[in-house]
């Protein structure tokens, strides 16, 4: 949860950032992109570590790291000072998630495995969703810092919690050797799948589609359908029905139906989505809920699909899950954070480019996923 929702959670702010520190509007958008460079990077390693060391250790260094960093973020006085605490956010954000993902497949097999994925990515879902909404809220009431405030008084329950309650699921006897050699080795081994790279790909592909909207909030929410800030409040309400009401239709699908077509029902509702978003912004006048409803379809979809990509991900390299997990996180975030920075900017200056921008993500993620069912039912053969 702590990675997603940190970068979102401080969006509905970026022109009160501005002004006080008295930055232009691509200055501020920066903190967001490295943040997310650094996280994608970090993802590099989180995933080696904990198949190394173990899986606790890494998550509570990484929580208290973003503590400090979060503090730093919340007293800086100049734009360079975001820059670097943000960048040292996204670098220990990830741990969570990364190592999360591998937990989940040390401690539980088959369709149970899939039902509890299925509330990882309800809760990854919801907190890009909820979080401009907080954003908003503490924003109007008590001003840009508050939003780091209590983002560190949040971290500082999860370590509390994790001190006390996080298990250690991976024995001794099954972890990795951190010997750079050892490394090199088995990186060049998980990223040579050529099914690994097409189910990293595919989830981050979903993400991208529906992240154009999150990275281009203020100018989406804002400058083209003509919302205050404030109005993140109830204008992300529909993306997290969507995300539940996906991260539950998978839960009840495990066991019941086939990782093939669970996906598939998921990209339906996804192509439907995008399809009524391009319908909308052609044709529909730019206010609420017209332009926010088929986000919640897409992401509907994106929810039904994550979860069993991701295991079918995890399950290529038993051995090594913490690295898989590290590896799609990297392929995940570094498209976001190419997102962030270049590509929602550019889209964000119409409602129509948005539109384009999330069925263009959409298209690729299901020609990929062809392509992986394709190979698959000719190793089969």
């Amino acid at each position: 949860m702590l990675g997603p929702f940190s970068i979102d959670v401080y969006l509905p702010a970026f022109h009160e950032i501005g002004r006080d520190l008295d930055v232009a509007p691509l200055a501020v958008q920066q903190t967001l992109s490295s943040y997310l460079f650094a996280y994608a990077f970090m993802m590099l390693w989180h995933g080696a570590l904990s198949d190394a060391v173990g899986r606790r250790p890494v998550v509570m260094v990484g929580l208290g790291i973003y503590a400090l960093a979060t503090l730093g973020c919340a007293i800086a006085g100049n734009i360079e000072t975001m820059w670097l605490f943000r960048a040292l956010q996204g670098a220990c954000a990830g741990s969570g998630l990364v190592v999360g993902r591998a937990i989940i497949r040390d401690r539980f097999q088959g369709p149970e495995a899939q039902r509890v994925m299925s509330q990882i990515t309800l809760v990854f879902g919801i907190a890009p969703a909820i979080a401009p909404v907080l954003g908003g809220v503490l924003l109007n009431a008590f001003g840009w810092r508050s939003i780091f405030w209590v983002l560190l008084a949040l971290v500082i329950l999860l370590v509390t919690w994790s001190a006390k309650r996080l298990p250690e699921t991976l024995p001794v006897a099954q972890r990795q050797s951190l010997h750079p050699r050892d490394l090199w080795r088995n990186y060049v081994s998980v990223l040579r799948d050529r099914d690994f790279l097409l189910l990293a790909t595919i989830p981050a592909l979903n993400f991208a589609a529906f992240f154009i909207y999150i990275a281009s909030a203020p100018s989406f929410l804002i400058d083209l359908l003509g919302v205050s800030s404030y109005g993140f409040a109830w204008l992300f309400m529909p993306m997290i029905a969507g995300v539940m009401i996906g991260a539950l239709v998978s839960g009840r699908a495990a066991g019941n139906l086939s990782a093939a077509r669970t996906i598939g029902l998921g990209y339906l509702l996804m192509f439907a989505g995008a399809t009524i978003q391009m319908v909308v912004a052609w044709y529909a006048a730019p206010a609420v809920p017209w332009h926010v409803l088929p986000i919640m379809i897409y992401t509907m979809g994106s929810s039904i699909v994550m979860p069993s990509a991701t295991l079918l991900l995890l399950d290529l390299f038993p051995t090594m899950r913490g690295m898989a997990s590290s590896l799609q996180g990297f392929v995940h975030f570094v498209l976001a954070a190419v997102n962030a920075g270049t590509i929602a900017p550019f889209l964000a200056q119409s409602l129509k480019g948005l539109a384009a921008g999330m069925t263009g993500f959409t298209v690729l993620s299901v020609a990929l996923w062809a392509l992986y069912r394709q190979r698959r039912r000719a190793g089969q053969g």
